[in-house]
């Protein structure tokens, strides 16, 4: 079985948790786009787990944990990680993670360059993390970066670098008025952290076919939401590359295997980091009340997350870009301190009302339309079975699923593994 885990709004979902639980009935789990610029959050018997790089099986010992190549990996930061988790009691061997040779080097350039073009905008910012993601995409599609296989060849890469820099440092130092970047400080870089990532790094496309053919479960995993996708999302306040689950077997090395299944993640209610139109936004004390409740703040930056009531207009969106057949839904015991609960039944862009999802000033201009569904004002943590929940929960799920169109098959209620209920 090939089954994607992807999100269904804006990100920060809780799929790093829901891979977590789910990869107990798979041999693999693969990140399969994106880099250090979003955070997983896990906790479980060894503790809580905040992970930008590493895909979330790498917490269950008998999974093989795979980077595809369409990550962008920074490899200082992905060794920072390896070693926080080694200390906490985590194995991590090349037995059971496995690097691309295709997956591309964010290099310090591009974090710099990150940050000095957010600085220019000003208060017109994309809300980028100032990761390097966006330059580091834009280079990749230059064709003009380093690929964790170049490692193995210190001469060749030497050369590449070289030229790489003849052609950034225009940028750097004509545009931004920044000091040039040298070869002596990105090849320290790269010998630095990427010789201690050498024995991790394979020919992804051959391994993970070989495991397909042996009836191996895989499952991919996927960084930010649909509504952050490149091609499909609020664009330009979306991240650098396509989270959609069709991406995930290309984004593995694996583009001629298909699909069996994929999951959507989606909250009880709406959060967003960044930038850009989020229609259901709330403000004030009621924003500040329903954040501190779910402990809204960026798993990556430690942001405040933007939060709303739950949008079916854009969940709606989101299942039928992500082709979800079915969802898992997180979060629902944050919602049992409300009277009654807000969900977004429609958008008023100008003088009309529309279900669907628009975009570009369409979406900038809209206004929710509301219903309220009563709460339940009771702790649902420890309820374990659909007949455990108060009518009230049990209805609002209920609503959301038709709502959405698609069947909600997991409802978290508590962060800790175990916590969850299946419907």
């Amino acid at each position: 079985m090939l089954t994607a885990i992807v999100g269904i709004n804006w990100g920060d979902e809780g799929k790093g948790r829901m891979v977590d639980l789910i990869s107990k009935d798979y041999d693999i789990v693969c990140r399969y786009q994106g880099g250090n610029n979003a955070g997983h959050t896990v906790i479980n018997h060894l503790g809580k787990f905040i992970l930008n790089l590493l895909p979330s099986g790498i917490l269950r010992e008998d999974n093989i944990n795979v980077m595809g190549n369409g990550m962008v990996i920074d490899i200082k930061h992905l060794c920072g990680e390896m070693d926080r988790l080694i200390e906490a009691g985590v194995k991590i061997t090349p037995d059971n993670l496995k690097i691309s040779d295709r997956a591309v080097i964010v290099l310090p350039y591009h974090v710099q360059l990150d940050c000095l073009e957010e600085e220019r905008l000003g208060a017109a910012k994309f809300g980028s993390t100032r990761r390097g993601i966006a330059p580091v995409y834009s280079d990749k599609y230059a064709k003009k970066v380093i690929s964790m296989g170049d490692l193995f060849y210190p001469e060749a890469l030497e050369k590449r670098v070289e030229a790489l820099l003849e052609w950034k440092n225009l940028t750097i130092t004509k545009v931004y008025g920044a000091p040039a970047v040298t070869k002596e400080e990105i090849m320290d870089y790269l010998k630095t952290y990427g010789e201690r990532l050498k024995p991790f790094i394979c020919d992804m496309s051959k391994f993970l076919n070989e495991q397909a053919k042996k009836g191996k479960n895989i499952l991919f995993e996927a960084q930010l939401g649909a509504l952050r996708d490149i091609d499909f999302g609020i664009n330009p306040y979306t991240s650098s590359s396509n989270n959609i689950a069709a991406y995930a077997p290309i984004g593995a090395g694996v583009p001629n295997l298909k699909l069996s299944k994929t999951i959507g993640i989606m909250k009880a209610y709406s959060t967003c980091v960044g930038e850009g139109p989020f229609t259901v936004e709330m403000f004030g004390d009621e924003a500040k009340e329903l954040r501190d409740a779910g402990g809204e703040y960026g798993a990556a930056t430690g942001r405040p997350r933007r939060v709303g009531g739950f949008d079916v207009v854009a969940s709606k969106y989101g299942c039928m870009c992500q082709g979800a057949d079915e969802i898992a839904l997180t979060k629902m015991d944050v919602l049992s301190y409300m009277d009654k609960i807000p969900v977004c039944t429609a958008y008023k862009v100008g003088d009309k009302i529309t279900t669907d999802f628009p975009r570009g000033e369409e979406l900038r201009i809209a206004t929710p339309i509301f219903e309220y569904l009563p709460g339940w004002k009771c702790d649902i943590s420890n309820c374990r079975k659909p007949e455990d929940l108060p009518k009230e929960a049990y209805d609002y799920i209920k609503y959301i699923e038709k709502a959405t169109e698609c069947k909600i098959t997991y409802v978290s209620v508590g962060a800790d593994r175990d916590a969850y209920l299946v419907m």
